[in-house]
Formats: C-alpha cells, structure tokens, sequence
C-alpha cells in the first residue's frame, strides 16, 4: 500500500473556535485568535486540526445547531478570515477537518422555516413528520435527563416533526435525494475552500430511516458510499472520520467491506474499557476490547481518544463496570450525565500526573490515529456549575493574565477557572512551555516520538504476555521494523516477562531513556515498571530507518 494515507500517522488536535482565542474582544474566539495561534500548535506537533461548528447558529446547543451551512457565524469573523486561516494553516503543513453536522439543522434554518410556512412546499420533505404523535414520542432521546421527547408538534402545520437531540434540532429525512444532493453540495463547497475532510456527526443518525411508532428502522449504509464517492472525486485525500459509537460486530458495515463507507470513526469501544483499566487495573476488558475492533479495511483507520468535548460514555459496560468507573472518576452526583457518562475533565479525573502521562502514553500507541482535546496538553481542569457538557468547554487557558490570556473581554462567553488547583494562574501555557518538566513538554516529547513510530499508524499488531494481569504488553510490525510498548495500569510496581518474537529480540532499546534490555537465550526480557509506569522500546538497534523496507 503506498504510504499517501496520510491520516494513517498524524495527531489530531480538536477544538472549539469560540473557547480557544479571542482577537476581537467580544468574548467569543474567532479565525484571527486561531490564526495567531497556529505556531504554538506546530511547535507542539499537531498534524491536524478538528473545528468544532463555526457556521451561522442561535448555538443554543455549542453550534451543533446550524442555520446556514456556507458561511461563517459573525462571532468567529468572516469568510475572509477563514480563507486567510486555511492559507497559514497550509503553509505549516497542518490539515484541517470540520464537522459536518447533518443529521439535522437549527430550527431557524431557513429549510425549517420554510417547511413551516408552507406544506407545499419543497423543504417540507426535507424533515420528517407524523400527523399524529407517534406512540414512542418519548424515547430514544440522546440526552436522556433532559430531552423530554423526540417528537415536537408544530402549531403552524398542525403535525409533530422528529428529533434525535433538542427540540430546536429537527432531523432532516435522509431518505430525500435532494437532502443528499444539498449535503454534497455542503461538503463540496468546504473542500473547494481547502478542508482535508470531516468529522461526521452523529453518524447512526445520518444512515437511520426513522419510522413513527414501534416500527424497526432501516439503516441505509449506502448513503456513506454515496458521501465517500462525492469526497474523493471532488478531493481525492480527503477522509471522512465517522463519530459512530456502536458494537464491534458493525463496525465493518461503516467502513464498508471493500473500504467504500467512511475513513475514519472513533474508536468509542476501547475507550470506554480504557477507563474502566484505568480504575480498576483490570486490563482483560480492555484486551478483549482491542481484539474486537481489530479487522479493519486496510485503507481504514481507528481514531483513538481519551476525553472529547462530550460526555465520557460508559454506556458499553456493564452496570458493575460503570459502578466502579464512577466510583473512580465521578463518584458525586453532579460529575455524572446522562445515567450514562461523566462530565469531567481528564486531568481532574485523574489526578496523578503519572497516571495522566500513562493515559497519554497509551493513548498514542493504540493502534489507530490519536485524537486529543484542546487544553488536555497543559492538564486543564473542568468547570461543575456550568450546565451539562459545558463543564468540560472552558475558555484554553494560555497565561496568568486576566481572562487567562483568551479574551480582553470582561464576560467571556464561559467563565475562565479561577479558583482552585486547575485555575488559569496555576495551569496555562506560557508557564508550562518555560518549566522542561512540564506536561507541555512531555506532551510535545511523546507526541513527536509517536510520529517517528509509524508501525503503530501502519502496521499490524499482536497482544505480549507480560506474566501480570496489570500490564498491557504490545508489539507492532511494519517495514521490516518492531515496537514494544508496555502499560502497568497499577500504582503498584510489576514485574513483567516478556518475549517479543520476532528476529531481534533478543535487544530492546527504550525511545523514551537511555535503557537497554538483552535477554539471555531463553529469549524472555524480565524487567520492573513502576507504578503506573510505560516503556517504549525498538526491537534490535535504532536503525529503523536504515531496516525500513520500501512499500
């Protein structure tokens, strides 16, 4: 396979326009703060960036509810600065991703609008509706706590329309072939102005065909075929990375078995059993989580993932595993969304910087492409007062001037943390990038030392006894070249067996020290790891590049 995949070995930076800096001093961050903004994050390594909505929305819901689908909302700038933005980004080698969020739309859309005005109109079968409230009006809600339904009435057409989020989001019927027309024209007027793909919303949703009632939906796969096909005509690198949190067993419906459905998707399984590793120290979940999502297409990848700016879903495990997850990481009512996640930051979930750097570490050697949060570098905490998912959505914090370096503003549009452990004067950037133990810098350390292991982006993988139920021992082959990676998921020292068995392995050279293990002629390396200690070693010499094969 040629190697022009080039989301197969990248890191994935994502982040809110309206959090991350603000230029104009209204409050909101725009294009010009992102643009100033661009050297930090090639200095620290990103590869691309992932933008949260930034299109026109009354964004009552973080503007996942959009009303205008081509152009910029005037809080973030204008289409010029967006141009202005994606040119600086090119010239730094950074690619850019933005959601596409289409599954529905703002109520004030003008489609909406329009099919509410007029049921003759051509835009009424652009949403889904029922003349009578469907006997399942009140279930399937997305955010079940606070949703009270998933079908609304309409006063001005006399009938209820159908919603998977708020009220204010009305689906869009997927069935019609003229929202998917509009859709491509959507993705094809983004990828002109230079995207290098998006991040799917809500994908499940996008493929259901809703039905009223206790009928089973139907899932047209095909329509992500029809999505793929438009991308790479129109722009032949561009990915789709799918935001789908489903079993195992569907996974390849997504990715297509001949690689014609989406690029990417969120790895939502793994995740989940991380955590619960992390809480427990139990990696057999976690294995077995790994192994069932291991088949994939070969041009086809996993985004893998610590915290995003939702929830952290455990609504995979079972009810004794997300019993312990909470009791671990949110054991108070108010850390908790959902009955089925928590509403918390990473770094304050959990608490030792040495199980922060040994989250991190695993984050970037499981096989796939490593997607991080903004301010998850500097370990920024979250926010409990503010509303359901917003606890995590705080203004970045960049120094220990007044609004943390965001905003001149004197109200931004979310508080700055300014009490506490996790305060903007305690944790920010510029503190962190002039202190060389700070977890910026090992950030910066471990994210170019994933870059220069690209067997974990290409290559196959196989799971190593470690002789302890608490260590996750890994090996990846690729070109000619191997990797060990070792994870001890206890705050208790382990001492591992391992034997790597492939040519070489006799020697184990550490990345990340200067350490080197040799093994006598049985072939196994014995070695301690400290609490939560990592290793990542070459199997044979440092000369991978030299060992490489051609592809």
């Amino acid at each position: 396979m040629i190697e022009d995949l080039w989301y197969k070995n990248n890191v994935i930076y994502s982040l809110d326009l309206e959090t991350f800096m603000d230029t104009d001093g209204d409050g909101v961050g725009d294009f010009e703060g992102l643009t100033r903004r661009l050297d930090y994050l090639h200095a620290l390594g990103i590869g691309t960036i992932w933008l949260s909505p930034f299109q026109p929305s009354p964004n009552r819901d973080n503007g996942y509810d959009i009303s205008d689908y081509y152009g910029v909302d005037p809080r973030h700038g204008s289409s010029g600065d967006f141009v202005e933005f994606m040119h600086q980004t090119k010239k730094r080698g950074i690619k850019v991703i933005m959601d596409l969020v289409v599954n529905h739309t703002s109520n004030q859309h003008r489609w909406f609008q329009q099919a509410c005005k007029d049921k003759n109109s051509s835009y009424f079968d652009w949403y889904v509706w029922s003349k009578k409230r469907p006997s399942d009006w009140n279930q399937g809600m997305v955010f079940p706590g606070v949703q009270k339904g998933t079908w609304t009435y309409e006063k001005k057409v006399q009938e209820y329309y159908f919603h998977r989020f708020y009220n204010f989001q009305p689906d869009l019927n997927m069935g019609n072939p003229e929202v998917r027309t509009e859709i491509r024209r959507i993705m094809g007027y983004w990828l002109e102005l230079g995207v290098a793909g998006f991040r799917v919303d809500a994908v499940p949703f996008i493929i259901e065909t809703p039905a009223p009632g206790k009928k089973k939906p139907v899932m047209r796969y095909e329509y992500l075929s029809e999505m793929r096909n438009f991308l790479q005509w129109r722009c032949g690198d561009a990915i789709l990375l799918g935001e789908a949190n489903v079993l195992p067993k569907q996974n390849q419906r997504y990715f297509g078995k001949n690689a014609e459905g989406i690029h990417m998707m969120f790895n939502f399984y793994v995740n989940q059993y991380l955590f619960y590793a992390m809480a427990t120290s139990d990696i057999a979940p976690l294995v077995h989580a790994l192994k069932a999502t291991q088949d994939l297409p070969p041009t086809a990848q996993w985004g893998q993932f610590l915290r995003n700016h939702d929830e952290l879903d455990l609504g995979r495990l079972t009810t004794e595993q997300r019993a312990k997850v909470y009791a671990r990481f949110g054991p108070e009512k108010r850390m908790q969304l959902y009955n089925r996640g928590i509403r918390r930051r990473l770094a304050p979930m959990l608490g030792d910087r040495r199980q922060i750097e040994l989250a991190h570490s695993l984050l970037f050697s499981l096989p796939g492409t490593p997607v991080i949060r903004y301010g998850d570098e500097i370990g920024m905490g979250d926010d409990l007062t503010l509303k359901e998912r917003a606890a995590v959505r705080t203004p970045m914090q960049w120094s220990d001037e007044a609004q943390a370096g965001f905003s001149t503003a004197e109200h931004p549009i979310l508080p700055v943390i300014e009490s506490g452990m996790y305060s903007y004067k305690q944790i920010n950037v510029e503190a962190q990038r002039r202190d060389p133990g700070s977890l910026l810098n090992w950030m910066a350390r471990i994210i170019r030392l994933r870059k220069e292991c690209p067997e974990i982006g290409w290559g196959t993988w196989n799971i190593l006894q470690t002789g302890s139920k608490k260590v996750l021992g890994m090996r990846y082959d690729w070109g000619g070249n191997s990797l060990v990676v070792l994870h001890n998921f206890d705050d208790k020292p382990q001492e591992v067996r391992i034997r790597p068995g492939v040519e070489g392995g006799d020697r184990l050279v550490n990345l990340l020290a200067e350490e080197e293990s040799h093994s006598p002629p049985s072939g196994i390396h014995k070695m301690a790891l400290e609490s939560y200690g990592y290793r990542w070693f070459r199997v044979g010499d440092l000369n991978y590049a030299i060992h490489r094969k051609r592809s």
